[in-house]
């Protein structure tokens, strides 16, 4: 964002202090609390309160503290008047601050075991991944370790992530929403055609009574001839195949409907399928992007030093096989300005096979992308690799992103298990 909603943070005077005048994670925590609403930035309220409280919860909980009338209220002025409540504090802030610590208290517990910015990031991160976005987004807004930054990020992947999947499901949902309703119009004509039917056999039935009726009435009349009987009785029975007639139609048009309703719910079932899926590869994509934006960021902002986020090259050896030209010689670059050794091999194309084999046992990883390699090189690549123990990995596509943010997970890996490594002494030679 050129122009965050909320003021950026600003360097202390005092951030090059002595690392063990500090203050312990223990001070940290004894002297530090959670956040309360009103204590956010004014710019954040809109998106917690509209993104983990529903307008049914609202509509219950904002009247009791202005004068809006929950029932004839809109959404939208109810949304309004909880941002407002909770900018000027007291009774209402506090009454929606208790209402997202009572809802959330099972994510607030998981983010307190976090004691850093970065851990807050990771943790936040997992919860886009997994879709449980409300729970986590609260947690990490009123997390007493969440600085300006991360709350900064999180409302900027909070906001994109909203324009991705409603750019990327608009179409689906409103064809959706066209066969749900279509779908309900024909139930409602089936229940209209079975009570017409139930209506048509009732009116057959007392038909046949009055046609019964009427034929003991012809017998007992002896005065009536018989062709007279006759002709009326080749009436009534005309009257009853019309009704039987007109009862097959209808039956018919209601099996032809009851078909037609099945098809629909089959269709609706793959679109929601399709959905599910679109929705899995958005999250591929938006972690590409991600780790694609942080390497090119990176490399503007410090074109002499080591990649942030690929830094797990650095003084190794990575063999690519297959890809295309382009993206290949981005890749060379990349690898190369980030400390590291990349091999690039097409798969035999116009590489020899023979240079390949010869490659792999000094890499130490070994990558391809599924989409731009031949079957026999993949095959032959899995043999060698495992036969000389040398790891290897196959990614998404042969694009910059799938590259960068497969390195960047590999980064990640080994930033979490240095991390998790005995601390150092807090021994200092200055002040004993």
């Amino acid at each position: 964002m050129q122009s965050p909603p909320f003021q950026l943070a600003r360097t202390s005077a005092h951030a090059h202090r002595d690392g063990c005048c500090q203050p312990t994670e223990a001070d940290l925590r004894t002297s530090r609390r959670r956040a309360r609403l009103a204590e956010l930035d004014s710019h954040l309220h809109c998106s917690v309160i509209g993104t983990c409280l529903s307008t049914g919860e609202l509509r219950k909980l904002v009247p009791k503290f202005t004068g809006l009338d929950r029932h004839h209220a809109s959404d939208l002025e109810i949304h309004h008047a909880a941002v407002e409540l909770a900018i000027a504090g007291g009774a209402g802030a506090k009454a929606l601050n208790k209402t997202l610590d009572e809802r959330y208290a099972g994510a607030i517990r998981r983010f307190d075991a976090a004691r850093d910015p970065q851990a807050l990031l990771d943790l936040w991160n997992d919860a886009l991944r997994s879709g449980d976005v409300p729970p986590a987004y609260w947690a990490l807004m009123s997390h007493p370790h969440a600085t300006i930054e991360v709350r900064q990020s999180a409302f900027g992947e909070l906001h994109m992530l909203s324009h991705l999947v409603g750019a990327a499901n608009r179409a689906d949902i409103r064809r959706l929403v066209a066969l749900e309703s279509e779908n309900q119009e024909l139930k409602d004509k089936i229940e209209r055609q079975q009570a017409r039917l139930l209506e048509l056999s009732a009116q057959r039935d007392a038909s046949v009574r009055r046609m019964h009726e009427q034929s003991l009435h012809i017998d007992r009349q002896s005065d009536l001839s018989t062709a007279q009987r006759e002709a009326e009785i080749e009436r009534l029975r005309e009257k009853v195949e019309d009704g039987e007639r007109r009862l097959a139609l209808h039956t018919s048009r209601r099996e032809a409907a009851e078909q037609r309703a099945l098809y629909e719910e089959e269709e609706t079932r793959a679109l929601r399928n399709k959905l599910g899926e679109a929705q899995a590869l958005l999250k591929v994509v938006q972690a590409e992007c991600a780790a694609l934006e942080r390497a090119t960021l990176d490399a503007h902002d410090r074109p002499d030093a080591r990649r942030r986020g690929i830094e797990w090259v650095s003084g190794r050896r990575v063999v690519y096989v297959g890809g295309r030209p382009n993206s290949n010689a981005v890749l060379k670059a990349l690898v190369g300005a980030a400390g590291g050794e990349l091999i690039v091999h097409d798969g035999g194309i116009e590489d020899r096979k023979g240079l390949l084999a010869a490659a792999l046992p000094n890499a130490d990883v070994v990558l391809f992308p599924v989409d731009c390699i031949d079957h026999d090189s993949m095959s032959m690549l899995k043999r060698v690799c495992e036969r000389h123990g040398v790891e290897y990995s196959p990614l998404r596509t042969a694009s910059v992103a799938s590259f960068v943010e497969f390195v960047a997970r590999l980064s990640a890996n080994a930033q979490n298990a240095h991390a998790n490594a005995p601390p150092p002494s807090a021994f200092c030679l200055r002040h004993g």
